[in-house]
């Protein structure tokens, strides 16, 4: 296996699984916490996600099949995604950008619409694979997800628009536009977000 990306909660590498390409999330083990808590929450942090990301793909949205999960290693091996991820080719010059945001608002239809939240709903979890939008890492998602939950999700990645992709803040409409569409309960939804980003402001 070789390491391509190591952050303060999990490690990314890439490996062959039967003959395919994969990419194995493992939990890194915490050493300021009790060593038998430590275990316990990475484990049901590891069977969280793996449950939100079958779950997902089940509500219709493109997420990496996964393939096996390892309990002792807290580690799981899903499909990899080619592609490149959307915080470093959306903008202007994008051929389908605003086809790629409203597919976003679909995705996240159908997520909210199942009851699930990803938590860390930003560009730089979403992979352009050829036209298609599919969304990773899952860690700070929730099933049953709270109307809070789902807010934040909103929320995030408005503020993603309005900072890291200004220059075409205006397609966040069209995102948000698809998402009301195809999800009943999404002016609650947004309405949440709206409250949430006050709350920002004046505190």
């Amino acid at each position: 296996m070789r390491t391509i990306e190591r952050g303060a909660e999990a490690m990314l590498s890439s490996t062959d699984y039967l003959d395919m390409d994969a990419i194995v999330k493992t939990r890194l083990p915490k050493r300021y916490r009790d060593a038998e808590l430590d275990r316990s929450l990475r484990n049901a942090r590891t069977r969280k996600e793996a449950r939100l990301l079958r779950e997902a793909r089940i509500a219709g949205v493109r997420t990496p099949y996964v393939y096996d999960i390892d309990m002792h290693e807290d580690s799981i091996t899903m499909e990899f995604i080619r592609g490149p991820k959307l915080r470093d080719v959306l903008g202007r010059d994008m051929p389908g950008a605003r086809t790629a945001c409203e597919k976003i608002g679909l995705a996240l239809a159908r997520l909210h619409s199942s009851g699930i939240s990803h938590g860390d709903l930003t560009t730089s979890n979403m992979i352009l694979e050829g036209e298609e939008v599919c969304l990773i890492d899952f860690s700070l998602g929730n099933m049953p997800a709270s109307d809070e939950d789902l807010g934040v999700d909103i929320h995030l990645l408005r503020r993603a628009f309005m900072s890291a992709h200004s220059e075409v803040a205006e397609l966040f409409d069209s995102l948000l536009s698809s998402y009301l569409r195809h999800n009943p309960g999404g002016k609650a939804v947004v309405a949440k977000a709206d409250d949430i980003q006050k709350r920002g402001r004046y505190t």
